[in-house]
């Protein structure tokens, strides 16, 4: 009895709702990601606490991101990534957004989180990862962990290190970089791949 009252009430918490805003059903946003009931409910609580109306803007979520890097400057890096994630039509993410990526970066198949990665640094949305488009981004990366990196880097440190990387990735020479090509490169590397597997902390 006491049980069924708990579940009750924990899924009257995560049906809160304000401004004409109500998230799916739980079952529903449980059966399309990764998540468990009771893990979304407890993201959600979260969710709801930080954006009560129930959609996140594009400065608010640089002020939810900044949270968790207060070392660095995370803008330029949560405009990306907020970029990879915002409804065309609004302009602003949902919860079923957040969770929808979140499940796909952080424990979706390599070929998920791939094709995550290569969207977030596909700035222009081309389909193709110029050398500039990965320079911006790994600097976005660099102001983000700011102290946090150990030497502390400077404004050359980005360019070097994609000058390092992106002909390895670039294989055809062409000066872009298509999906295929980074998929091809990542599987070579093991380190990347381990690495893939704390994505959801960078996200």
């Amino acid at each position: 009895m006491f049980g069924a009252q708990k579940k009750k009430e924990d899924e009257d918490e995560y049906s809160f709702h304000v401004s004409r805003y109500r998230p799916e059903e739980l079952q529903k946003l449980a059966s399309r990601t990764k998540f468990t009931r009771k893990e979304i409910q407890l993201m959600y609580r979260g969710f709801k606490q930080e954006c009560p109306t129930g959609m996140v803007d594009e400065e608010a979520f640089k002020h939810i991101f900044s949270q968790f890097f207060p070392q660095g400057d995370a803008t330029n890096y949560a405009h990306y990534v907020f970029n990879t994630i915002k409804q065309k039509q609004t302009g602003k993410i949902s919860f079923e957004d957040f969770l929808g990526i979140l499940s796909k970066v952080s424990r979706g198949s390599v070929q998920e989180k791939m094709q995550w990665i290569f969207g977030l640094y596909d700035l222009n949305g081309d389909g193709l990862i110029s050398k500039a488009e990965m320079i911006d981004v790994v600097s976005s990366i660099y102001e983000m962990l700011g102290r946090a990196t150990n030497p502390l880097v400077d404004d050359s440190t980005a360019k070097d290190h994609v000058e390092k990387i992106f002909h390895q990735i670039d294989t055809n020479k062409d000066g872009v970089v298509t999906i295929e090509e980074l998929m091809e490169w990542c599987s070579r590397d093991e380190h990347f791949l381990k690495s893939l597997d704390t994505l959801d902390t960078i996200l």
